[in-house]
């Protein structure tokens, strides 16, 4: 008899989050442990496409789950199960997203409490302008 289920994150996953509702936009990623600042919070893998392919395919979605990691490749997170794919943009973000050999990493900016979104400036997107930012925060620059 099954008597409960336990959660295994992968090694690059480093600090416990969870992915629910957000009051930015669709679901979003909240630490379930504190997160101390400039510390890796985990990773993202997806299915690695050409930068080609993915413009091609970020002309045909709403939601766009879409990395350029090289000026050759991208990474399309659309089918990935790790939970930092839910990371929400906002103007005044708490985490930071950088590409290391190739890897999409989340890093804190600053301490994140216990229940806080997780939240990282996308900069440049697929979406040139035409979706409206709904962070919330002061300054919000409107649209991504």
């Amino acid at each position: 008899m099954l008597m409960g289920c336990l959660a295994i994150r992968p090694p690059y996953q480093k600090y416990d989050v969870a992915v629910r509702r957000s009051p930015i936009d669709g679901f979003g990623v909240f630490a379930l442990e504190p997160v101390p600042g400039w510390h890796k919070i985990g990773e993202v893998r997806g299915e690695t496409i050409s930068i080609a392919e993915a413009r091609r395919r970020a002309a045909t979605l709403e939601r766009i789950m879409i990395v350029e990691v090289s000026h050759k490749t991208a990474v399309d997170l659309a089918r990935s199960t790790d939970p930092m794919r839910f990371t929400n943009h906002s103007c005044q973000p708490n985490g930071q997203l950088r590409i290391r050999e190739g890897r999409i990493e989340f890093y804190a900016l600053r301490e994140i409490a216990v229940g806080e979104e997780i939240t990282v400036d996308y900069g440049e997107t697929h979406h040139e302008g035409r979706l409206t930012c709904r962070c919330g925060a002061v300054g919000c620059v409107g649209r991504l």
